[in-house]
């Protein structure tokens, strides 16, 4: 009797160092294995970080001057508000180092990710065309990134950086800006609304089944802002109507929708596809209407500008007067198109870890979130 209790302890102990061996092996393997995963920066103005700087631009394609800069890098670094874009915020949350532009000279190692995006661009090539790094080509050159990844770290590292990899986009934008500037009533049809939409979703959807098709599991998306509220089109629109154009809202709203719809579906259609899918427009519209709550004072007016609701002259320009106000905390918008760095911690904030009615159906904490299979597989 005593005999089979004591090899029955035995068992249990050896059982236990066993089991706990394992564990720590598998704990161990993790961490050591698991670094943050990279973040690949896809897009526009409102994450540019610095690559129009690189190319041969017109200067309202660029915020490498001051003004721009002044709150947190007491320089401009080419992004296109008075300090930190929500890239900035992203990283800092999931414990990166500050993402780069794919331009800046001195970048050669890729495995934190890299900035591919580019003010004033837009998903198709014919927005800005010869002035911006269009969608088409920040794909291209991450291939190149992706290539120089598998060549240094080889296929198998490369492939679990990819795979575990957060793609972040903001970009549309400017495709709907580019023909709204050339003729104000381009989206007065709806058949043409409707047709343009189609065709920026497709361009955008087709980048992200090749980035999948080279790993890319997990990305995020801003959706756009109300278009037609900005300090820009109110100055185009003062004294005319309320200061908005309902065109390009309506514009926007319908290509949010579509753009959910696309990755609703491409989730059903895709394995292993997640995404967080930030509704920009709502967070920017709450923030318009109800500016105290969220601690502004002034949401119509930009901080950088001239004119009505200093929507006109590229804040910083060097051959018209403009105004710059005291304290862009105080503001919504830092210049007539793109909001203060406090209002893009805010959106960041929401972004990281808001809850499905804002962000959805994931946030991004849930996909820089470490896997667990490790764990898992023990347990189950």
């Amino acid at each position: 009797m005593e005999r089979a209790m004591f090899l029955m302890y035995l068992w249990a102990f050896s059982t236990l160092l066993f089991l706990g061996g394992i564990e720590s092996s598998c704990h161990d393997q993790y961490w050591q294995l698991r670094k943050p995963p990279a973040l690949f920066i896809f897009g526009d103005s409102m994450f540019d970080a610095g690559n129009n700087n690189c190319i041969n631009t017109s200067r309202t394609l660029q915020a490498n001057y001051w003004p721009y800069g002044e709150s947190f890098f007491n320089t401009s670094t080419g992004r296109a508000t008075n300090g930190r874009t929500i890239p900035d915020f992203i990283s800092d949350y999931a414990k990166l180092p500050l993402i780069p532009p794919y331009l800046q000279p001195d970048i050669h190692d890729y495995v934190y990710g890299v900035n591919f995006a580019s003010i004033g661009a837009g998903t198709l090539v014919e927005t800005h065309p010869g002035l911006v790094i269009d969608l088409k080509t920040q794909l291209s050159n991450f291939y190149k990134v992706e290539k120089q990844l598998r060549d240094k770290l080889g296929c198998e590292e490369a492939n679990t950086l990819l795979s575990t990899a957060v793609y972040l986009f903001s970009v549309g934008g400017n495709d709907y800006f580019a023909p709204f500037q050339k003729n104000t009533s381009f989206f007065e049809s709806e058949y043409i609304q409707k047709e343009y939409t189609s065709m920026v979703i497709g361009n955008l959807t087709n980048v992200i089944q090749e980035i999948y098709n080279k790993g890319g599991r997990k990305f995020g998306f801003l959706n756009l802002t109300p278009l037609g509220s900005l300090p820009y089109i109110k100055a185009l629109k003062a004294n005319k109507t309320d200061g908005c154009d309902k065109d390009l809202t309506e514009v926007a709203k319908l290509h949010n929708s579509a753009l959910s719809e696309a990755l609703q579906k491409l989730e059903s259609q895709v394995t292993g596809f997640k995404y967080a899918l930030h509704d920009f427009f709502t967070s920017v519209d709450e923030r318009s209407e109800n500016p105290s709550k969220y601690g502004f004072k002034e949401v119509n007016m930009a901080c950088c500008g001239s004119g009505p609701y200093r929507g006109y002259t590229r804040c910083g320009s060097v051959r018209k007067p403009y105004e710059l106000c005291e304290n862009p905390s105080d503001f919504l918008y830092f210049d007539p198109f793109h909001p203060t760095e406090k209002a893009y911690a805010q959106i960041a904030k929401l972004f990281w870890s808001g809850k499905s009615k804002i962000t959805g159906p994931y946030n991004l904490k849930y996909l820089f979130k470490l896997d667990n299979e490790c764990r898992t597989s023990l347990i189950s």
